[in-house]
Parts: structure tokens; sequence; C-alpha cells
């Protein structure tokens, strides 16, 4: 399979950047820098987007669902540290950033499984670490369980693969990300208030650090003319939801399940449950953190997914 139909410009840029900044400037603020130069690649009838970083062994992050997710709006903060020694790829699902808006049919992690692995074929990976938040680890947790020779380890958090919970129902019946995006962009539509509101009750643990450039990469995201239309439409163009119970008995690689202490979508009783449904399940629950704790603590959160993945080398 081909690669890299398009380089929307120099790719050299976003590794002389990554290396450029002092990390305690850049991790001590929380600050999130302007997206370096992506890539476009068309995978299996698709076209993904994806910001490249580093060299060494490749490792993909999969980002979150909630309203102008990216790649890089959930993993900029710490990409430049793993990008020492590894090859980066920040990959926007289908649906969301700059890759194809297409609707989707049938189960749908089955589907973002499959694509995803399509992506590896065109980026001539045979196997990655994944690195992933909410969403986008619910993708990487079916991959594993269907196509096991692809992943070498997976870090996941705040992700919810199965619809039940250790101790009590789950928040909303599980449908809290769907109806903050509903109230989002319902009512008055999406502003940049909304966001920040957003944040700070879902994602953040301490909503006074909260930087303003990642509220208005969020933003600013949110009002693509595709993402709102997929938010408005009154059918299903996500696909149909799976309880991926059965698969996580299947999971050969090992897992990290690294949760905020403060998750407002799932307590760590339910990752610890998840911990132990996976053959290879490990749990780390980070203490001042919530939903999103790769950009609240990103050097912390560096520290301690690394260390994970150099146990699996």
């Amino acid at each position: 399979m081909s690669k890299a139909v398009v380089s929307l410009s120099e790719p050299e840029y976003a590794r002389e950047t990554a290396f450029t900044r002092d990390d305690e400037v850049m991790t001590s603020k929380n600050r999130i820098d302007p997206m370096p130069p992506g890539v476009l690649t068309e995978a299996a009838g698709v076209t993904y987007h994806h910001v490249d970083l580093g060299e060494g062994s490749p490792t993909v992050f999969l980002h979150g669902g909630g309203p102008g997710c990216t790649g890089w709006s959930d993993f900029g903060p710490v990409a430049p540290l793993f990008a020492r020694d590894r090859r980066c790829h920040l990959v926007d699902i289908l649906q969301y950033g700059r890759s194809e808006k297409c609707r989707i049919t049938g189960p749908m992690w089955d589907f973002h499984a499959a694509k995803t692995v399509a992506l590896l074929d065109a980026l001539h990976i045979e196997r990655a670490d994944f690195v992933c938040n909410s969403w986008g680890g619910t993708i990487a947790l079916n991959l594993a369980a269907k196509y096991p020779d692809r992943v070498r380890s997976l870090v996941v958090t705040g992700s919810m693969p199965v619809f039940h919970g250790p101790l009590a129902p789950l928040p909303e019946g599980g449908r809290r990300g769907r109806n903050a995006r509903d109230a989002y962009y319902g009512g008055t539509g999406p502003s940049w208030t909304k966001m920040r509101e957003l944040l700070a009750r879902l994602e953040w643990y301490d909503a006074d650090a909260i930087p303003d450039e990642n509220v208005t990469m969020r933003y600013d995201q949110s009002l693509d003319p595709e993402e709102m239309s997929l938010a408005a439409s009154s059918d299903n163009p996500r696909g149909e939801w799976q309880d991926l119970t059965t698969e996580l008995g299947r999971i050969a690689a090992p897992v990290l399940f690294a949760w905020g202490m403060h998750d407002a979508f799932l307590t760590p009783d339910y990752p610890l449950m998840l911990a132990r449904m996976v053959p290879r399940g490990h749990l780390y629950v980070m203490d001042r953190a919530s939903h999103h704790l790769q950009e609240e603590r990103p050097h912390d959160f560096y520290s301690l997914v690394t260390g994970f993945l150099d146990q699996q080398h």
C-alpha cells in the first residue's frame, strides 16, 4: 500500500521546533504550541491527517472524542518529549481535525480499527506502540484484539470500552461524553466560553491551570463546518456503538491503563476492572489529574508512559 499522498509543508520544521524549546518552559504552564506542519495520507479509501515528529520506534497517538479534539490538541504538550527517541504519529481520528469526515455505518470500533490498520500499512509500520486518550483508546483496544500482530503495547487513558462498571451504573448511562457534545453544539451554539467550561468540568482537575491557547485551539477546530454538520445529524453518522467485553480478554499486548484520580467520566474502580479483564493489564492512577492527564501533567505523563513502553522492548 502506498504512503503520504500530500505533504502540507516541510516536515523537518516539526522536528526542529520540537527540540529547540526548554522542557520546563513548555511543561510548567501546560501550554500547547501551534500545530506543526502535518501530512495527509490515503488509507483504504479514506484520508488521514497526522503530525509526525522524531525518529525511532513507531508510536501512534490517538486522541479523544470531545468537540474540537485532534491529535495535536490532545498530545501536543507531550509530543516533543516522546519525539526525543520515538517516531511519533499524532493522528486525527476520522471525523475529527483535518482527517476525512466520512460517514460510518456498521460497528464503529471495528470500522476505526480496520482503517487505522490501513493507515499503518500506508505508513509501512508493521507494529507500533499506541498511546491513546478516551475515544482513541477504545479504538486501540479493539485493534489490539482483532489485529494482535500490529500492536506492541498500549497506554490507554479515560476510555470506555465496556458499558458496565464494577460498583455502580456508569455516569449518565455511559453517555456523558455524548451529552456534553450535544450541549456544546446545542442551544446558542459553540462559543469560546462554552469550550472552556467543558474543559473545566470534564477534562481538567485544576480549571485555573487551563491555558487560553488550549481552549482556543479546541474552539477553533470545533467550528469546522463538517464537524458541526456531524454534530447536528439526526441519523447516526458515527456508526453503531459496540461493547468490547469479549475483545478485552483476547488482547495479547501489555496494556497500561493510566487514569486521573478525578476523572469526570469514570472513577478509578472502572480501569481497575479493565486491567483485570485484560490478560496483561496494568493500572496507574495519577493524583491531581482528571480526564486529560497528558495535558495537565505532561512531564509526569511522559515519564510514566515512556518507562512502561521501554519495558516492552
